[in-house]
């Protein structure tokens, strides 16, 4: 069972920004104005999703949550 019942949209909004996050991170990245454009539309989008407005979303620890959920599935796209 789920903690926290977050949205498709929001979970692939936060997918995504870490997979932007870690391009960038990359030893001198191609294209990095794109990715840096990119990572703060995506840092809009999750920071403002109106979930965050709903009675579970109103707990600090849905946002830590959201991330650690997301951030394991780092690497499965570098092999």
């Amino acid at each position: 069972m789920d903690r926290f019942p977050f949205p498709d949209d929001l979970i692939d909004a936060q997918r995504d920004w870490h997979a932007t996050y870690r391009a960038l991170a990359a030893l001198r990245p191609r294209h990095a104005a794109e990715l840096r454009r990119r990572l703060l539309l995506l840092s809009v989008r999750i920071h403002w999703h109106p979930w965050w407005s709903t009675p579970a979303g109103w707990s600090p620890a849905a946002r830590v949550e959201l991330r650690r959920m997301t951030a394991g599935e780092r690497r499965t796209d570098a092999a």
